[in-house]
C-alpha cells in the first residue's frame, strides 16, 4: 500500500477543500463568530474567527494523517490485506469529514438559532457508509468494532460486524431521512438515541457470542 504524491493528489484536494472554503469566506466573516451551539440550536460560545482553522485541521487533516499512519503501524498487517477497500474507505471518510468541516464553517455565519439538520445529515451518511464497509474489515486493532471478544475470535468478529454493518447502515440512513424531513431540538435526541443503539448493541452482541462460545 504505497503512497506518493501521484497517487494521493486527488484525496489531498479533498483535504484542502475546507481550508480553501474558509479562506474564500474569510473576509466576509466577522472577527467574533459563534463556535458552539446547545441542543436547542442556540449559540452558547463565541470566539475569534482564527479558531475556525482548527475545524479543517481536526477533521479532514487529522483523519487523513491517521489513515496514512495506520498501515505502517499495524502489527499484523491486516489493514494492508484490505487493499483497495482500505483506499475506498479512506476516500469516503475523508470526503465526509471535508463536508462536515464545510458545513460547520458555514454554520458560523449564522448568528441566530440554528438547525442541526445539515450537520446530522452528513454524520448519518458517514454512519451508513461505514456500516456498508464493516463486512469487508478483517480483525485488526484500528478499524471496526474492537472488543476483547471480537479481537480474540475471528468468528465473533465476523458475526458482530455483519450485525453492526446492518445497524450502522440503517441507523445512518434513518438519521439522514429525519434530518431531511424534520426539524426541532428533538433531532439531537434522536441522533443520540440512534448512535447509542448502533454502538451498544454490537458490543453487547459480541459479548453474548463470546459467552456462548466459552460456555459451549
Amino acid at each position: 500500500m504505497k503512497t506518493s504524491l501521484r497517487t494521493e493528489w486527488p484525496i489531498l484536494l479533498i483535504v484542502a477543500a475546507p481550508f480553501i472554503y474558509l479562506a474564500l469566506q474569510w473576509n466576509q466573516l466577522p472577527e467574533r463568530v459563534p463556535l458552539h451551539w446547545n441542543i436547542r440550536g442556540e449559540i452558547d460560545r463565541w470566539g475569534d474567527k482564527s479558531e475556525l482553522w482548527l475545524i479543517p485541521i481536526l477533521t479532514t487533516g487529522l483523519v487523513y494523517l491517521i489513515f496514512l499512519a495506520v498501515p505502517a503501524i499495524d502489527p499484523k498487517n491486516k489493514i494492508r490485506e484490505m487493499g483497495v477497500k482500505y483506499t475506498q474507505l479512506k476516500y469516503i471518510v475523508t470526503v465526509c469529514m471535508a463536508a462536515l468541516a464545510v458545513v460547520i464553517i458555514h454554520m458560523t455565519r449564522t448568528e441566530g438559532t440554528l438547525s442541526p439538520a445539515p450537520l446530522l445529515a452528513v454524520i448519518g451518511l458517514l454512519f451508513a457508509f461505514l456500516g456498508n464497509y464493516f463486512k469487508t474489515v478483517r480483525p485488526n486493532y484500528f478499524i471496526g468494532i474492537r472488543t476483547p471478544w471480537t479481537l480474540e475470535h475471528p468468528e465473533i468478529w465476523n458475526k458482530t460486524h455483519r450485525l453492526g454493518g446492518v445497524l450502522w447502515l440503517i441507523g445512518g440512513l434513518l438519521i439522514v431521512l429525519v434530518a431531511a424531513l424534520a426539524n426541532g431540538p428533538w433531532l439531537m435526541y434522536l441522533f443520540f438515541g440512534v448512535t447509542s443503539v448502533i454502538v451498544l448493541v454490537p458490543l453487547v452482541y459480541s459479548y453474548l457470542l463470546y459467552r456462548k462460545l466459552d460456555l459451549g
